[in-house]
């Protein structure tokens, strides 16, 4: 429902798609409501490298607004915020890195003159890169994206929109011989995630033909018009592309009516592996099947988590990986509220169906992503408490059965940090024998570079215990306050959290402090480089703010019953936890207890108007693409079918869980300034729900105020509204929680 506001390095990239030209964001009035709807947050690699290219754009105008109740006190100068943004997004921006699979290049992407290029180079010298394109001349700079190595590791598969500039990728591949890129495809619609065949001969991708809009429920939504789902259903499906053939080439191998999220070759090169449900796939991830296919064979599905019992019975599944004798896969399942935002427990069934097993029930890690060594070891990435850690796991005896021994070892590396090569969430490249992973790597306190690591030599915890390819951001500082990270009881949890200091902190003076909620609520807050825009942590502490961005129930990195505790219990378990950590941080550092503030996006978004409903704690309150109802938000979303698991029944079943988690149920007992900020086209947290909030705290006398950004989905793309967002987050705050309001 929402993993995060900020920039990530994981997800999908957003299709190319030019935008008309958008007007400022206007107050909301009900005519101008679209009926849309609500919640995950993730920013892609290409989007990233975009705004990190135009972080200096001046700031888009900030119209008049109509608050009611607004203090005398004036609104801070504007003009000082907006020379701490310019300030904090500083640094090499690096996107997706791949390691040649004979270990002895490395390719990755970086952002160039508002584009992006690809650079190749050994190894062990970095500096010596070349570049790989598809542009004809040498000073062209196209979006290029999707790096996919060769088996041979001869030649480099990449998208590149170059044949037509801003409108459609194709793909490429580059041969290191002096000639210029081949063109494989002539496509039009959405592309991603390339895949070479184990024997080389063929690559598969996603490929949404005819595609108005990125796969997916973050982008924003077309306009509402025909038969809704079922005319113009946009629908994504694996092609394939022989590499053998001169000409271009791609013929989609998957069913039209089903829609494919994630897959995988088999080591044959015959098959597929791959996650799938029926259309419009932005709602059904939540109810996908796990599907094996000959190339030119019927589809099977050999798992439904709706049909199983035990503890998968009605969860989601993704990252499925073929065995290299065929008879297995494995896969990560959980409970996960947004496709892409991946955690659980690490499974495995027989590749001809059957009962799943789980191999790391009762672990208290959050297992992402993982990939096979040989048939009885698995490298493993997962979140454990505020790190990112890399496993071998041996398996012993039977796969697939209960009685089947496990070994998971020591970590290779754990990382206080955000780690992955900038495919999926944790994702790590790696050579073919699998002696050393790549991938790119930051904290709050450093910022992104490449590192790799050696699973055969014994590696130190964090940073320091990897090996640093790169230096791109040598002598770089951070220009926020000190990063800690803290944990705290409440209830029968030990929760984790992160905590930035006031730049320039002085302990005998009292500072204000937010509490910034992440959204999913399956996902995590990571210790990670940048500023972002929107609701920016980083940025808050620039500007002189206390920052808690806690883990509460529901979370990612203890545990799978720690994902799960806070079903049909939203608002309650984890508040209780969000405001333990308040406690905590008062306890401990110089907090002004009555300049403490709350926001979030989608879930956090959620989590912020439910709790001015049911606390005074806070004294302003920022609710980014939230969510006030959840009665009326079941028939307004895309995307209802994640509801069920966490709630247990769908509304029409069972009313009552979802009225008690609503905060507009509890609306008279508000009394919070709050900012309300939300996409008119959001698919995931409609509109209308920011709406509703908004008019019943106007009805209540409570001051408030709505902005809605037009063309905007759940995820905002243009960098204008994400720093216009931040601006009016800071002077809200700034004019409530002063120490004269």
């Amino acid at each position: 429902m929402g993993e995060s506001n900020y920039i990530s390095d994981f997800g999908a990239d957003l299709q190319k798609i030019p935008l008309a030209t958008l007007p400022a964001p206007g107050i909301m009035h009900p005519d101008t409501i679209s009926a849309m709807s609500c919640f995950r947050f993730r920013i892609s690699p290409r989007a990233a490298l975009v705004l990190g290219a135009v972080a200096l754009l001046p700031f888009l105008s900030l119209s008049n607004v109509l608050a009611q109740g607004t203090p005398a006190a004036a609104a801070p100068d504007r003009a000082h915020i907006e020379e701490v943004l310019k300030s904090l997004n500083r640094g090499h921006f690096i996107g997706q890195v791949a390691v040649s699979p004979d270990g002895r290049r490395l390719a990755w992407i970086q952002g160039a003159r508002g584009a992006s290029e690809i650079l190749i180079a050994p190894l062990d010298d970095l500096k010596k890169s070349e570049r790989a394109t598809a542009a004809a001349k040498p000073d062209a700079y196209c979006h290029e994206r999707g790096l996919a190595w060769e088996p041979d590791s001869k030649a480099l598969a990449f998208f590149s929109d170059c044949a037509s500039l801003g409108t459609q990728d194709d793909l490429y591949i580059a041969r290191f011989d002096g000639n210029p890129a081949r063109r494989v495809t002539e496509l039009k619609g959405y592309v991603n995630a390339p895949a070479f065949s184990p024997d080389g001969s063929k690559i598969a991708f996603l490929y949404v033909e005819g595609a108005t809009r990125a796969a997916g429920a973050l982008a924003a939504m077309k306009p509402w018009s025909g038969v809704i789902g079922e005319d113009n259903v946009e629908i994504q499906r694996v092609a394939v592309a022989q590499m053998d053939t001169a000409a271009p080439n791609a013929l989609q191998v998957t069913p039209a009516n089903l829609h494919v999220y994630e897959f995988n070759w088999s080591h044959d090169s015959r098959s597929l592996a791959y996650v799938a449900a029926d259309p419009p796939g932005e709602n059904n991830w939540w109810v996908a099947k796990l599907y094996t296919q000959a190339l030119n064979g019927p589809a099977k599905a050999i798992l439904a988590p709706a049909e199983v019992s035990g503890p998968l019975h009605g969860l989601q599944i993704a990252v499925p990986r073929w065995s290299p004798d065929g008879k297995t896969i494995v896969f990560i399942g959980g409970l996960m509220s947004d496709q892409g935002s991946t955690g659980g427990d690490v499974w495995i069934v027989s590749s001809t169906g059957g009962t799943p097993r789980d191999l790391t029930q009762g672990r208290p890690t959050s297992p992402a992503w993982v990939e096979w060594d040989g048939n009885d070891h698995l490298f493993v990435s997962e979140l454990a408490g505020g790190n990112c850690q890399l496993l071998r796991y041996h398996l012993q005896g039977d796969r697939v059965s209960p009685a089947g021994g496990i070994n998971f070892g020591s970590p290779i590396f754990s990382i206080p940090g955000t780690v992955g090569d900038g495919r999926m969430r944790l994702s790590l490249s790696s050579t073919a024998d699998r002696s050393l992973f790549v991938f790119q790597a930051s904290t709050f306190d450093h910022p992104m570079e490449i590192y790799s690591a050696k699973p055969a030599m014994v590696m130190n915890a964090g940073l320091a215990g990897v090996m640093q390819l790169s230096h791109f951001n040598d002598g770089i500082q951070r220009p926020w306050g000190k990063p800690v990270s803290l944990s705290w009881s409440s209830d029968q949890f030990r929760v984790q959290g992160w905590l930035l200091m006031p730049k320039g902190y002085d302990p005998h003076k009292k500072y204000p402090l937010i509490v910034e909620v992440h959204g999913g609520p399956a996902a995590a807050v990571q210790s990670r480089w940048g500023a972002g825009y929107g609701l920016s942590p980083a940025a808050f502490s620039a500007l002189g703010y206390f920052v808690l961005q806690p883990n509460p129930r529901g979370s990612f990195g203890q545990g799978e019953d720690f994902t799960q505790a806070n079903r049909k219990d939203f608002g309650y378990g984890d508040l209780r936890d969000i405001l333990a950590g308040v406690d905590a941080v008062e306890a401990k550092y110089s907090i002004d207890p009555n300049r403490v503030g709350i926001t979030g996006w989608s879930y956090g978004g959620f989590m912020t108007m439910f709790a001015v409903t049911q606390t005074q704690r806070f004294k302003a309150a920022v609710a980014g693409a939230g969510l006030s109802n959840w009665l009326s938000y079941y028939g307004e979303n895309s995307i209802d079918q994640w509801m069920i698991p966490y709630f247990g029944a769908s509304v029409y079943d069972d009313p009552a869980v979802y009225a008690k988690s609503s905060a507009i149920n509890y609306i008279k007992q508000a009394r919070t300034p709050t900012l309300v900020v939300v996409g008119d086209r959001d698919g995931e947290c409609p509109a209308p729900q920011s709406f509703e909030f908004w008019h019943a705290l106007r009805d209540q006398h409570v001051p408030t105020q709505l902005v809605v950004y037009p063309n905007e989905g759940h995820g905002f793309v243009d960098p204008e509204h994400r720093m216009d967002v931040l601006v009016r987050a800071v002077q809200w705050f700034e004019r409530y929680m002063s120490p004269t309001s």
